[in-house]
């Protein structure tokens, strides 16, 4: 399973302690987020000019816009955009250059102690607090950069645009609270949202987008629908519960998958929920590079009768790998046994901050399309390729059009604290991905300082109809962690040898993966995934055109259709009304002449009627568009 994040979708997307970038990725920066970075400056211009005792923090650039937060004796509140975005106004149409200055560090400190530094002048007695915390992060022999324009001087090693009149069209969109670094130890500051774009055109596409995005909210639409349930009260924040109709999807999903790994060659496994602290010691999870991120441990006694036993520690799983690594570890392999395939829907805990979680796309419980894939160096590209195709495979039937693979390297900074110290293999597992990438013609950007602690990984990013992104799966590939386990199989030349194990999940969890989907259809399922696939519905109520209802209603599920009949003598407007309301995809109208020609009338969700037709033929439509699983 992936060691990252990657499997949940954030919200707010971007991390609530920001990491700060390198001067190699700041140089990478694209027009776009050096327009919304130089707009976050203008947004502090902004708020100095009304409020000239603010202090700021961090104003990145971010995924759909820019933040800056700050410090301040006023509450901002969305009242207070209009006059912030007035001054903004203002500074856009003085055209004022950005200006690159590079200063000592003592320069640095003295114009952060007069409150020169991230002020529109000097204010003597309110030193700038956050910039002097921010310089002892910039590494020694690092050149400190301020940025200018106009009265306003910011700690920042930019990059900008030219002039603040290069900055395009821009709008502020919301304010939140944000502990300072996202440590709630630290003061809670003020963070104020924006976004801006090349253009105003660009600007009303997008927030046409976020209004559609607002009607297909999988939170709105779930409960409509009574696909899922959190309750904070009995269960848990972060801990959600499915409901029938979102089982019967998640069933689907499951279905499916263990299909394409089958046909591809898979194995299933099942693996229990918890393990001992030390699988994730010798895995290098614990005690630092994943602890935060796990749920606290449980202290046992294996005989509870006797206190002079030291009790062990047990953890719920945030991962799946390690319990793969020991089934792998459980029999002796030879080349012959490789590439092995382990897969598992995997459940999973992961202890989310509060204040991260988002429905179902940020979660503290989730279900992976899981699995590991152990293979020799010469079969890597092989198993690498098929399994990209069989991302390709889902994307199709999903009618997922635009989609990019983001490759994720490290940083030689990162090695010995962020990354496992093995700079030869990352170099070479990197240059094998991506030669992997480049000989299938894959759309992928490559990108630095972003990889699991283990390995190079690719995050699949895809778009939804209305055009918003998604992070739904990721493939890692792993050269440490089997080692940690000691796994070897034995090789031809009878030498015992370390394999390389894939880590990818396709399909990421059932929660994102299901969030994603009922906003990239609307809650409009296709035939073979909609949890209200058919209701019959008949009109009147007489006892022969019920009965004959309800063999049709039989014969559908006795096929493994979820149908189900209304043969109540509510007028058939209210029938059909009903039906939509609930997003049944198809539905079949039988009155008295269609009981006299053993025909029905097709109705489908949000179509209309389509026709009528022998019902023996509708029933083989149906069943033949659920097994190919058409769109």
């Amino acid at each position: 399973m992936p060691d990252d994040n990657s499997s949940q979708q954030p919200a707010p997307p971007e991390p609530p302690n920001p990491e700060r970038k390198t001067l190699d990725d700041r140089a990478k920066m694209t027009e776009l987020e050096r327009i919304r970075h130089s707009c976050a400056h203008v947004m502090a211009t902004a708020i100095l000019r009304l409020w000239p005792d603010a202090q700021f923090a961090y104003g990145p650039p971010v995924e759909n816009g820019f933040y800056y937060d700050l410090e301040c004796s006023h509450r901002i509140s969305p009242e207070d955009f209009e006059k912030i975005e007035a001054e903004m106004k203002k500074e856009i149409k003085a055209n004022n250059p950005f200006e690159k200055q590079v200063v000592t560090r003592e320069q640095a400190i003295a114009d952060a102690q007069s409150g020169r530094l991230g002020g529109l002048v000097d204010r003597p007695g309110n030193a700038s607090k956050f910039k002097l915390d921010l310089l002892t992060q910039i590494p020694e022999g690092e050149p400190i950069s301020y940025y200018k324009n106009g009265d306003f001087v910011d700690l920042c090693a930019g990059p900008h645009v030219m002039r603040t009149g290069n900055i395009g069209a821009f709008k502020l969109t919301s304010v939140a609270s944000a502990y300072y670094k996202g440590d709630e130890k630290n003061p809670q500051l003020q963070r104020i949202y924006g976004t801006a774009f090349k253009n105003k055109t660009q600007l009303d596409e997008y927030f046409k987008m976020i209004e559609e995005a607002k009607k297909r909210d999988h939170r709105k639409i779930g409960a409509e629908m009574g696909l899922f349930a959190i309750d904070t009260e009995f269960v848990g924040p972060g801990l959600p519960l499915w409901l029938p109709k979102g089982t019967a999807m998640v069933e689907e999903l499951e279905k499916f998958a263990k299909e394409v790994e089958f046909a591809a060659g898979y194995v299933r496994v099942k693996t229990p929920h918890i393990a001992k602290e030390k699988m994730y010691l010798t895995s290098g999870h614990l005690p630092l590079l994943y602890a935060e991120s796990m749920f606290p441990p449980m202290e046992l006694r294996e005989s509870r009768n006797d206190p002079g036993v030291e009790p062990e520690r047990y953890y719920l799983k945030a991962m799946n790998c390690p319990h793969h690594h020991r089934i792998f570890a459980a029999e002796p392999r030879s080349y012959r046994d490789l590439p092995l395939r382990l897969a598992e829907y995997g459940c999973c805990y992961r202890y989310e901050q509060s204040g991260e979680l988002f429905g179902l796309m940020r979660v503290r419980s989730l279900n992976m399309n899981d699995a590991h894939i152990y293979c020799t160096e010469e079969q890597f590209a092989d198993e690498f390729r098929a399994v990209n195709d069989m991302y390709l495979k889902y994307f199709k039937t999903f009618g997922l059009e635009k989609y990019q693979m983001r490759f994720s390297t490290h940083s030689k900074e990162g090695l010995g604290k962020k990354y496992v110290d093995q700079p030869e293999l990352w170099l070479k597992t990197e240059e094998m991905v991506q030669r992997v990438l480049d000989e299938s013609g894959i759309n992928y950007v490559k990108v630095s300082n972003e990889a699991a602690f283990y390995g190079p990984k690719i995050d699949v990013q895809v778009w939804s109809a209305i055009g918003r992104e998604f992070t739904i799966a990721t493939n890692q590939v792993d050269f440490a962690v089997p080692a940690r386990f000691g796994l070897t199989y034995r090789d031809r030349d009878n030498t015992n040898k370390t394999p390389l194990c894939i880590h990818r999940a396709p399909l990421g969890t059932h929660e994102r993966f299901i969030g994603f989907l009922i906003e990239h259809y609307a809650g409009n399922f296709p035939l073979w995934l909609a949890p209200d696939q058919v209701r019959v519905i008949t009109i009147g109520a007489d006892d022969r055109l019920i009965g004959h209802a309800k063999g049709l209603v039989t014969e559908l599920r006795l096929n493994q259709v979820r149908a189900e009949g209304d043969y109540s003598d509510s007028p058939i407007k209210a029938k059909i009304a009903d039906a939509e309301q609930s997003r049944v995809h198809t539905m079949l109208v039988l009155g008295q002449k269609e009981l006299e020609h053993d025909t029905v009338a097709v109705r489908l969700h949000g179509k209309g009627n389509v026709g009528t037709k022998p019902a023996s033929e509708v029933v083989t439509e149906i069943l033949t568009s659920i097994r190919e699983r058409r769109g």
